[in-house]
């Protein structure tokens, strides 16, 4: 067993580090023992960086590392345990989407080497161009790679064979973990397992405990990232393993950088006597525990294989810094890999001392934030109570990515209220746009309102330079979407009020336009000339959703948006409307094709039916024309349902993709080209 980069206390300083040092002028003294460290600051309740304590310092030693971390923990630790510090996040990418932004930064740029995009395929849809995002299928316009059911598989478009397949792990757990996503690189593929056993949807992020993965034979329990050579039969080139939860991960040519969230390995046995718990006694009992607690337990370890050959390390505290106030509950961490080489190595890490739970890059830069909402939204809204204001904050780490090497941190900020998903940050014209929610969104009297901040991005400061607030009193942010100078927020409760929000002049932007129509969109697409798409769910003017719609809004005055056109599907719903990796939206033909899944109620017993596929719209001056419905009628079995996920457009043939089937079609008159079944 070797040891790898990073792995003992005095390992070389990052350059992250060296960024934070400059920036607060403090000196590394290395990771070395010493008497009397200093304690660290008291935690307060959300863990994260408040307003005005903006900035990243390193730790002076590996003991002042340690004595901070248990001074900050013990305040989170209870009579039973650590309380409200559930650290596995589930994995988030499937919150992302949107494909029509500009290039971002002439510095990324220099970093994208792939095989651009042409006309001729669509790739995933991400929020930013030239970013990618993990999901379940890729495709660079001579192959399409799928991963389901812990199996990779190859398909020639031109041909429409599979031409490889590939067992990802004999472990049968590994076959229905549903976490399972792909970035592609040249011959390269890195499959991202986030872990066993099933999560919620992203739409309902925030569950505070989902599923942990199992540990390895050495214990560490977090995602594995799976290095998979495409050339000739698909093979297992490396894998990599690390404590924690996958959070997300971007691509920017053959750089992915993958965030993990972990928490500290303390074992607090249960009071297992009969009779009452001394939760007293419990208590102290506890913070002895974290008293007698190793810096091990806190920092992150990993494991990587190539060849045959392993090694082992665990993140240094020379690589970990720390807010002026932290909880010591989670720390960030924040890998970068080379797709294009033959092996993943260490990951090269850099780790913060607080949370994280969305990511958003557009390229030169990449952003970690993190709101405290899964750790206060389950008792607030049991008692119909309104959040504290200070629990309100969402925390934004910014960190430059402009290079293919380790990230360098630069500055941080806190804004009011909390986030929907990614889509609710952009950076634009050296500044960054956030839309929060705040307030209490439940009970029958909710108590809410929304936001826009505009924070100055000079690679120096995130600070504020305007704001406006009072969106959608007693409603909740259902999408946002920026585009350059302009945002599209959506609130909704009973009907839905898309804002137009000008942005353009950043020390004072405003509120342009409002239009107020039932339902609401949860998912935004602008697609130029004045038009955005909007998918969600229609509704009755009480509220209640009444199947998935498609809407087309002209946006093109700012002070009057309108929508011209709308396709609804009864008893309908959507993985687009909380996934917009589902979402495709083909300029070159106007054709748009989300998958839908009905379940309408048929025959005098009222049962429901469910059925769908891929539904097909081309959009016309008029509005919309339904082309059909592409099915996997032949793909259901016992064992898969044959329900449509993902499509995309390879030289001019529309390819879907089910758990049983992927099929190739002719978009303009539907006709079946080929079926591969899985």
């Amino acid at each position: 067993m070797t040891s790898g980069r990073g792995t003992r206390p005095g390992a070389v300083v990052g350059t992250a580090l060296v960024a934070v040092l400059a920036l607060t002028g403090g000196l590394l003294t290395g990771c070395t023992a010493e008497p009397d460290p200093a304690p660290a600051p008291p935690p307060r309740r959300d863990g994260g960086v408040p307003a005005g304590g903006l900035r990243l310092v390193a730790f002076d030693s590996c003991a002042d590392a340690l004595a901070g971390l248990r001074s900050a923990t013990k305040a989170y630790v209870g009579p039973y345990g650590m309380a409200g510090g559930g650290a596995y996040p589930q994995f988030r990418a499937n919150d992302l989407g949107g494909a029509e932004r500009a290039a971002a930064g002439a510095d990324a740029a220099a970093n994208r080497d792939t095989v651009p995009a042409g006309p001729g395929y669509s790739g995933t849809n991400t929020h930013e161009a030239g970013v990618d995002e993990p999901d379940m299928v890729k495709t660079d316009g001579r192959r399409i790679v799928t991963v389901d059911r812990g199996t990779l598989r190859v398909v020639d478009t031109a041909s429409r064979r599979l031409t490889g397949t590939l067992r990802l792990d004999s472990d049968p757990n590994v076959g229905w973990a549903p976490a399972t996503d792909l970035l592609l690189h040249g011959d390269r593929a890195l499959v991202l397992v986030a872990g066993h056993g099933m999560m919620e949807p992203a739409v309902a992020r925030r569950a505070p405990r989902p599923a942990v993965p199992p540990a390895d034979e050495q214990g560490i329990a977090g995602p594995r990232l799976i290095l998979v050579g495409l050339s000739g039969a698909p093979r297992i080139l490396g894998e990599y393993r690390i404590d924690g939860a996958l959070v997300d991960a971007r691509q920017v040519g053959r750089t992915a950088r993958v965030v993990v969230r972990s928490a500290p390995r303390i074992d607090f046995p249960m009071n297992k006597g009969a009779g009452p718990v001394d939760e007293k006694k419990n208590l102290a009992a506890n913070r002895k525990i974290v008293d007698q607690t190793p810096i091990d337990a806190w920092l992150p370890r990993y494991r990587t294989s190539t060849g045959g050959q392993t090694s082992s390390g665990q993140v240094g505290c020379d690589r970990l810094s720390r807010p002026a106030v932290y909880s010591g509950t989670s720390l960030v961490t924040l890998l970068s890999f080379d797709l294009g080489a033959t092996a993943l190595g260490d990951g090269d890490p850099v780790s913060v001392v607080a949370d994280g739970d969305t990511v958003y890059s557009n390229g030169s830069r990449l952003y970690i934030a993190s709101d405290q909402r899964w750790r206060v939204l389950p008792a607030l809204t049991a008692a119909d109570r309104a959040p504290d204001p200070k629990d309100e904050q969402t925390e934004i780490y910014q960190f430059d990515t402009s290079g293919p090497g380790r990230p360098r941190y630069v500055t941080a900020a806190s804004v009011p209220g909390w986030l929907i998903n990614q889509y609710a940050l952009s950076e634009w014209d050296g500044h960054l746009r956030v839309a929060t929610t705040s307030g209490r969104t439940w009970g029958q009297n909710p108590k809410s309102s929304s936001a826009v901040y505009v924070l100055r991005a000079d690679g120096k400061t995130l600070a504020e330079t305007g704001r406006v607030t009072g969106l959608g009193k007693g409603e909740r942010i259902y999408s946002v979407r920026f585009a350059e100078g302009v945002g599209y927020v959506v609130t909704f409760r009973q009907t839905d009020p898309l804002y137009t929000v000008d942005l353009r002049d950043p020390g004072a932007p405003e509120v342009t336009g409002e239009l107020k129509i039932t339902g609401y969109s949860s998912y935004l697409h602008p697609i130029g000339g004045g038009r955005l798409i909007g998918i969600g769910q229609e509704a009755n003017q009480q509220g209640r959703t009444e199947g998935t719609q498609v809407s087309l809004f002209d946006v093109s005055d700012l002070s009057r948006p309108t929508r011209i056109a709308q396709h609804h599907v009864r008893y309908g719903h959507s993985e687009a409307e909380y996934d917009p990796h589902a979402f495709l939206y083909w300029p070159a033909t106007n054709t748009l094709v989300v998958p839908v899944t009905t379940y309408e109620p048929r025959g005098s017993d009222g049962k429901v039916w469910p059925g769908g596929g891929a539904l097909v719209l081309r959009l016309g001056d008029g509005g919309f024309a339904e082309t059909g419905l592409v099915e996997h009628a032949e793909a259901q079995t016992t064992e898969t349902s044959g329900m449509i996920r993902r499509s995309l457009m390879v030289d001019g043939v529309l390819w879907t993709v089910s758990d049983g089937a992927i099929k190739a079609t002719d978009p303009a008159t539907l006709a079946t080209l080929g079926v591969i079944r899985l």
